[in-house]
């Protein structure tokens, strides 16, 4: 889950993993799997960045600095 924030400045949770695609019209609409859309104030960089970090965060072994063991 990221937060992002509505053009009226609420702030929104959103599944990231439900992200289908993100554009930059000039302002960010997130599509989401189901169709639903949302316009926001971050820039599909910071989305990017947010998502990554997520993912990092459930996944233990992809931490920064942290390699892997096989």
């Amino acid at each position: 889950m990221i937060e992002v924030t509505r053009l009226n400045g609420k702030k929104l949770v959103i599944n990231s993993d439900l992200i289908e695609t993100m554009e930059a019209t000039p302002d960010t609409v997130i599509t989401l799997t189901g169709g639903n859309k949302y316009v926001v104030v971050e820039s599909t960089d910071e989305l990017i960045r947010k998502v990554a970090e997520y993912k990092r965060f459930c996944h233990p072994l992809f931490r920064e600095g942290e390699i892997p063991k096989e």
